[in-house]
């Protein structure tokens, strides 16, 4: 994940760590339901934990684990079976979980006995909560000490913590529970073949509020908040049927993810954003959020909008070396409720992204294309506009026409591109690249920026500002092109470092910059070549870094792992110079690693190569479910449909390149330009119905900004 500091990524959830989310909540368990306070587990509400302890013995003795499901991404049931004291193997005693996050948790216990004599048992749930901050959990480095007070009552254990000014305050409801300061017990007798069962509920404690109030089924339906919000959710998004049921699996479990990583603006609750993933960046962010909602226009186009529009709120206004703030600067991430000294710069929204302000360009002319009212795009426009004159005046400040990033202040991040591990920009010998430093696909989404504000520019009559960006991209892949690529080596360099040197590692950034087209035509074919080579290509995905550059390491964060999000990129890209073999081998290799994972791609994988290892190696603390991992199979599976809008001109295009292995593919349900159309392809022939009225289907590819900027350029009047 674009993460905090990634110098310090999170410590490794464990073996079988169980994660459900919901909106910006979000809960970590070991596979028996117990969470332990010494690892990075825990029920986290507004980045804070509430609870850090919860572990529950029969008479005694910890719950042995048999399953852990999850029915939804926010519900798992786990079971599990309690230990006999007799010696015997085989207990009778089957325990069940059934947890649902919210606001907190709700959790219906069950214990089953299995034999035929009554079992005696001593049921109890040690509690602790220490509201630690979301970073110091991640970064194993608790430093508050809050006083702390419990306080039992007739159905409830409130806990109460108060550090300096701030209080805190946990209840746990537990109807029928003999209550005592550290946790609760129950004394029950399960009648043979018979069952004991009971609910409670933990929430952060809000005045004149019960806990069960997040819970609370409606009459009915019987659903949760929860199952309503994501019954509205399937509904508006499409329906997919493949011949292929692996790769069916994994877009569906893409769609739940997605759903579940919403989380809305509390000032305009109309407006739903991605949050970048969990479990440590429930939150919006500038580029994973971007990036994310770019790529799920197809499945919900209005995420796009929603996040940035709320981007377009945040944008930065004022000089502020702390946060990294400067005028028209799109921000890095916000923080729901960290104690300050926490947060990156000591604020609640950093703005240490070098490709966040550019990317907010782009994804609105993407936007734009998918058919929002005319009013409502104007309206992100002087956002646009702004975000541009950031480019000029503060992303370009050697005026080399390059934008390069330098942190601000030694609290922030020392990379500020997506690969923003300490580490990640280095040159083939392994030397770090020293700052100010101007990454080669930050190029390209500039380039990407300036041809999207032109083209929208050409469409409202407005030809001096749109020949003058046009201009400036022109100039922009000229001097790219001239400074990034390294005939030498028959590839571009990841970036240029202070002294404009090309820092010459052979890594994965350069195929951001083929889906954006700033690479000339003519360099295309060798950097196809490297990109699928033996040291890039694992077998699962294009690496990070090559394994012949000295900084690789295939168990690393950025320099030799293997990231979807990137790959999808890169494969949209192939496709674009016209190498579909290769963007179907990336594609092909992802959706084949998701089946190791439940139909989940992870945040990353370890960078081992398919031949050494023969399922996907994980890394130890990637995020899961993470927003851009989650969109990554949708894009690579509508890039090689070829499947795109621009409903201002009144056209669909498809052209699909689907390898035979994926079958026929059938979709319901799928939005465009305010209806719902239906698509099939059978033998690589598409197919669609319910064309809006005015909307006409092509075969083909959609015209790249580019294409359509060069033919406005040359007919103004045409538009």
């Amino acid at each position: 994940m674009a993460g905090w500091n990634a110098d310090t990524a999170a410590g490794p959830l464990g073996a079988g760590a169980v994660t459900l989310v919901e909106g910006s909540s979000f809960c970590i368990s070991l596979p028996n339901g117990d969470i332990h306070p010494e690892h990075p587990h825990g029920v986290f509400v507004l980045d804070t934990r509430i609870l850090s302890g919860w572990r529950l013995t029969i008479n005694g003795h910890p719950l042995e684990p048999l399953a852990a499901e999850t029915k939804e991404p926010y519900r798992a049931l786990f079971a599990a079976r309690a230990t006999r004291l007799d010696g015997y193997a085989d207990s009778p005693l089957i325990v069940e979980r059934l947890r649902e996050v919210g606001a907190g948790i709700q959790e219906q216990i069950t214990v089953r006995n299995y034999s035929l004599r009554p079992a005696e048992c001593v049921i109890s749930l040690r509690i602790e909560a220490d509201f630690a901050d979301l970073f110091e959990v991640k970064e194993a480095r608790i430093q508050r000490r809050w006083e702390e007070t419990r306080l039992p009552d007739s159905d409830t254990l409130t806990i109460r913590a108060v550090w300096q000014e701030v209080r805190k305050d946990v209840v746990i409801q537990a109807p029928g529970a003999n209550i005592s300061p550290e946790g609760l017990t129950y004394r029950v007798s399960v009648p043979p073949h018979g069952q004991w069962n009971t609910v409670l509920t933990v929430a952060p404690g809000v005045e004149g509020a019960s806990p069960e109030a997040s819970f609370g089924r409606s009459e009915g339906d019987g659903l949760s908040p929860r199952d309503r919000r994501h019954r509205e959710w399937v509904a508006k998004i499409p329906v997919l049927q493949m011949g292929n049921r692996s790769i069916e699996r994994t877009l569906r479990r893409s769609y739940d993810d997605l759903g579940a990583l919403r989380i809305e603006d509390p000032e305009h609750p109309e407006r739903v954003v991605v949050a970048a993933g969990a479990p440590w960046f429930m939150t919006l962010f500038g580029r994973d959020s971007l990036w994310a909602s770019e790529m799920a226009l197809p499945v919900d186009p209005s995420l796009a909008l929603g996040t940035l529009q709320t981007l377009a709120d945040h944008q930065g206004t004022v000089v502020d070396p702390m946060s990294e703030e400067e005028p028209g600067k799109i921000l890095h991430e916000v923080r729901l409720d960290v104690s300050t000294g926490l947060a990156l710069g000591g604020k609640s929204a950093y703005y240490g992204s070098v490709d966040a302000t550019p990317l907010f360009v782009s994804v609105l002319g993407a936007v734009s294309r998918w058919g929002f009212a005319k009013d409502t795009i104007a309206a992100l426009l002087p956002h646009a506009d702004r975000a541009l004159d950031w480019i000029r005046d503060y992303g370009d400040k050697d005026g080399d026409g390059f934008v390069e990033y330098e942190r601000l202040n030694d609290q922030g991040l020392i990379n500020q591109g997506w690969k923003d591990s300490w580490d990640g920009i280095n040159f083939a010998d392994g030397t770090l690249a020293e700052p100010p430093i101007a990454l080669c696909e930050v190029q390209a989404y500039v380039y990407a920026a300036y041809m999207a504000r032109a083209w929208m520019a050409y469409d409202a009559g407005d030809a001096a500002l749109a020949d003058n960006l046009a201009d400036r991209a022109a100039q922009l892949k000229k001097r790219f092109n001239e400074q990034f690529w390294m005939p030498e080596h028959g590839y571009y360099a990841i970036a240029l470092d202070r002294d404009k040197r090309p820092v010459d590692a052979c890594a994965s950034n350069m195929g951001h910059c083929l889906w954006l087209g700033l690479m000339d035509e003519d360099k295309a074919p060798a950097v196809a070549e490297r990109l699928m080579s033996p040291e890039m290509f694992s077998g699962w995905g294009v690496r990070t870094l090559a394994t012949d550059m000295g900084a690789y390491n295939p168990a690393s964060y950025h320099n030799g792992s293997v990231w979807p999000h990137d790959n999808a990129i890169i494969a949209t890209g192939l496709l674009r110079y016209g190498f579909v073999e290769e963007a179907q081998r990336i594609s092909t290799a992802l959706l084949e690693a998701a089946e190791y994972s439940g139909g989940r791609l992870p945040e990353l994988f370890c960078g081992f190569s398919r031949d050494q290892f023969a399922e996907p190696v994980p890394y130890p603390t990637a995020c899961s479910p993470q927003a851009w991992a989650a969109t990554a199979p949708i894009l690579l599976v509508t890039s090689l449909m070829r499947y795109d809008t621009h409903v201002s001109r009144g056209s669909l295009w498809m052209d699909p390149a689907l390898p035979e292995s994926y079958g026929d593919l059938h979709i319901t349900n799928a939005p465009l330009a305010g209806g719902r159309i239906t698509i099939d392809i059978a033998n690589s022939v598409p197919a669609v119905q319910g064309l809006p009225e005015g909307m006409v289907f092509h075969r083909g590819h959609r015209p790249w900004m580019t294409e359509l900027v060069e033919q406005a350029s040359r007919h103004p009047k045409a538009q």
